[in-house]
Order: C-alpha cells, then sequence, then structure tokens
C-alpha cells in the first residue's frame, strides 16, 4: 500500500468524549510545509492513493499554514497549493505567521522585513529569484517593490484569501493555536497565527479537539485537547497529515525514518518535547 497509515486512534478526552468529524467526510489536515515541495508533493500522492483506496463521499484538505520560507521551493509550494482545482479533495489554507510577516513585509511595515529574512525569508526571497543578501542593504520600502515585483500577483492575492479557521465536526483546524478561555467567535488573529503560551501548556477543555501546526514536535504531539502536527518538516524530511473520519483519527508522512519506541518506518504519536519555529 502506498499510503503509509501510522496509529490509529480515536479521540477521547478525560471525561470520556469523543470527537467526531460529519458523518460522510473526511478531513486532511497538512501541517507546515516551509518550502518543501518534494515533501508536499510525496504527501499529495500519498492521499490521492489513500482516497483511490477507501472511497468517501466528501474529503477535504486543509493547509495549516506556514507553506514558506526556511525550506528552498516557497514559490512552488504556493503555485502547487492555489492550483489544486483537479485534486479529489476540496482544499482549503489557513494563514500562518509566516505568511503574515511576507504580507506585512510586501506591505512595508516598518521594523519586520530584515527580521523575516532572518528567520527564514531569505530562502523564500531566493525561491522567486530575488537575492536576499542584496534585499538587507535596502530600505523596507525598496524591499517591498522589489518583492512585489518578482513575486505573481496571483501568489499574493492567493495568501490574502487564506483564512484563520476551519471547523470539521468537534474539530477545529488553526495555525498556531487559540488562547484558552476566550471563545472560538472571539479569537484574535494575532493569537490563531502566533500563539505559544499558555495554549500548549494549557489542559483545559476547548470545547473542541484543536489541530494545529507552528510548534515543532518530535513526532504528532497529542494531548487531551489538542493535536499538534508540526513534525519539522523542512529540516527532519518528516510532512504529516492528520486523517479524520467520524471518530477516527490517523496520520500519514512521508519519511522512512523510525524513531526511537516506533514498531514501524515512518511516524511516532508522542508527547515530545517542543521546539521554536
Amino acid at each position: 500500500m502506498f499510503s503509509k497509515l501510522f496509529r490509529r486512534v480515536s479521540e477521547t478526552i478525560g471525561s470520556g468524549r469523543r470527537f467526531a468529524g460529519p458523518a460522510g467526510k473526511r478531513l486532511y489536515a497538512v501541517g507546515d510545509i516551509h518550502g518543501r515541495l518534494d515533501l508536499l508533493d510525496d504527501l499529495l500522492g500519498r492521499i490521492r492513493t489513500d482516497i483511490a483506496e477507501r472511497p468517501v463521499g466528501s474529503a477535504a484538505i486543509v493547509f495549516l499554514g506556514d507553506l514558506i520560507d526556511r525550506g528552498p521551493q516557497s514559490a512552488g509550494v504556493i503555485d502547487r497549493v492555489s492550483t489544486l482545482g483537479a485534486f479529489p479533495a476540496r482544499s482549503l489554507c489557513l494563514l500562518g505567521n509566516h505568511e503574515e510577516a511576507l504580507l506585512r513585509v510586501l506591505a512595508a511595515e516598518p521594523g519586520l522585513a530584515y527580521d523575516w529574512l532572518g528567520y527564514g525569508g531569505d530562502a523564500c526571497c531566493e525561491s522567486y529569484g530575488v537575492d536576499a543578501t542584496a534585499l538587507t542593504a535596502m530600505d523596507e520600502p525598496r524591499i517591498a517593490m522589489v518583492l512585489a515585483k518578482a513575486i505573481p500577483p496571483r501568489h499574493i492575492a492567493f495568501l490574502k484569501e487564506c483564512g484563520d479557521t476551519v471547523r470539521f465536526g468537534d474539530y477545529l483546524l488553526v495555525h498556531a493555536g487559540i488562547r484558552p478561555g476566550v471563545a472560538i467567535e472571539d479569537q484574535q488573529p494575532k493569537d490563531l497565527r502566533w500563539i505559544r503560551q499558555p495554549f500548549l501548556s494549557d489542559a483545559h477543555d476547548h470545547g473542541c479537539m484543536v489541530i494545529h501546526g507552528h510548534t515543532i514536535s518530535d513526532g504528532v504531539d497529542r494531548r487531551p485537547n489538542r493535536i499538534g502536527i508540526d513534525t519539522g518538516a523542512y529540516r527532519t524530511g518528516i510532512l504529516t497529515a492528520a486523517v479524520v473520519e467520524g471518530t477516527d483519527i490517523h496520520f500519514i508522512a512521508t519519511g522512512d525514518q523510525t524513531p526511537a519506541g516506533c514498531d514501524q518506518p515512518g511516524l511516532i504519536v508522542v508527547d515530545g518535547p517542543l521546539a521554536s519555529t
């Protein structure tokens, strides 16, 4: 079987509550890609095969953001994700903090461009044929102008249309997380795209199971109230998708590594250490 399926589990919380997606529908939530077009194409192939081998009435694929930066092919990733019309699943994309930063740099927001170049934006620039080193000698309005000329308008328009949340039955998909104790409808974009604490350490029931990226873990980071699927694709070669159908959730991933404690190649579900992205 071409698609690698990893530990199949039913999500419950301490109270015995079970989380479920809508009947007759399947969700593929894809973690942070960060310019790794090779891994994206690999994962899309696995998802396509999974759908062919296990037909479902309706399938959706949601990209959790951070398509760009750090890896070598940000431009190619945006191009691929924005042109999936023929894919056998409806596609949606959330805005990650890295896409937000790029849009703010394009708006010539003061005090941001040089920091963005330093935490992965340089690789994004190079993928569009722009010399990132040369940009560091320019002022921010000039940087914005050079990038706006290099990046296809349809890529910019696509990023501006990305949302912040997707609800799938009892699951809430976001890029970074949510502010604990704040109603979902009152969450702020800054938190949805950037938060780590207190979200990561909060153990309260959010009223839904949150699936998120943004914070790298050694494997899928499963907690009673959230599931982190940023497995550090740009540096580990492991790009992960959570697959939700009814009360079942399992994972598809790229890579052939066998982490400690896993009895099969690929991905292990862990409560592992957290690393900054």
